[in-house]
C-alpha cells in the first residue's frame, strides 16, 4: 500500500459521492428509463432486482456486474451491448449538485478535502472521473468496498490532527464517529433518499452537523468544522 509518508495535515475533509457531491438518484432514475425503452418495464425491473440482491449481498451497488447478469436470455437483442456505453459515458458531469465544485474549492482554503467513497473498482472510479471530481479533488480519491471498516487504512494514507466527514447516510457518519470519536466531525447532507429514509430515525451518535446541500459548506469556516 503506498502510504502518504508526510506530516499529519491539520485537517483532512473526506467527502462520499453519491448523493453527496453528485445526485446519483438522477442517474439510477435515467438508468431506468434507459432499461424501460430498449427492453420494456418487465426487464427493467429484472434489472433492478438484480441489482438490489447484489447490493444486499455485498453491501454496495454494483451495476455493472447487475448489467452482466442481467444479459442472461438478452444475448441477441440489439440493445444490450448498448448499454455499456450507456453507464461508462454516462455524464455524471450534468449530474453534480449545483456548487459542489465550488465547495470542494472552498474546503481547500480550510484544509485538504479528499473523496472517500464506497464501491467497485471500475464503475466508480470512471463516475469520479466523468463528473470532473477527480481533477478536482487533485487525485485525493479513495474507494473501498466499505469505507467505515477502512478508517486504519485511510488514516495511513491521509494521516491528520482532526477529520471531517460529509455524507447523506447518517448510519455510517454514526460508525465512523464511533471510532475515531473526538477527531472526527460529521456532517450529513441532507440530500437522496437515503438521507430522506433517515430523516426519522434516531441515529447514535448524531451527525455534528446537518446541512441541506453540499453548498451550504461554502459558509462554513475552519471553527465549524475542526471540532466534534
Amino acid at each position: 500500500m503506498l502510504i502518504d509518508t508526510a506530516a499529519p495535515a491539520p485537517l483532512v475533509i473526506l467527502l462520499d459521492v453519491d448523493d453527496t457531491l453528485l445526485d446519483n438518484d438522477r442517474f439510477a432514475a435515467d438508468l431506468g428509463d434507459e432499461l424501460e425503452r430498449r427492453f420494456g418495464a418487465g426487464e427493467r425491473d429484472r434489472y433492478w432486482a438484480i441489482y438490489a440482491e447484489l447490493r444486499d449481498e455485498r453491501g454496495y451497488a454494483d451495476y455493472l456486474d447487475a448489467l452482466q447478469r442481467f444479459r442472461h436470455g438478452l444475448d441477441n437483442h440489439p440493445g444490450l451491448l448498448e448499454m455499456s456505453g450507456f453507464l461508462l459515458d454516462y455524464p455524471f458531469e450534468q449530474r453534480l449538485f449545483p456548487g459542489a465544485l465550488e465547495t470542494i474549492a472552498h474546503l481547500r482554503t480550510l484544509g485538504r478535502p479528499v473523496i472517500l467513497s464506497d464501491g467497485d473498482v471500475v464503475f466508480q472510479p470512471r463516475k469520479i472521473h466523468r463528473a470532473g471530481l477527480w481533477q478536482a479533488l487533485q487525485g485525493d480519491v479513495l474507494i473501498y468496498l466499505h469505507k467505515q471498516q477502512m478508517l486504519d487504512a485511510m488514516q495511513q494514507r491521509y494521516p491528520a490532527a482532526h477529520y471531517v466527514m460529509v455524507d447523506d447516510k447518517p448510519d455510517i457518519l454514526a460508525a465512523m464517529k464511533r471510532q475515531l470519536g473526538t477527531r472526527l466531525t460529521t456532517v450529513w447532507v441532507r440530500q437522496g433518499h437515503y438521507a430522506a429514509a433517515a430523516a426519522n430515525q434516531a441515529i447514535e451518535p448524531a451527525p455534528d452537523l446537518a446541512i441541506a446541500c453540499i453548498a451550504e459548506l461554502r459558509e462554513r469556516k475552519l471553527a465549524d468544522l475542526a471540532h466534534a
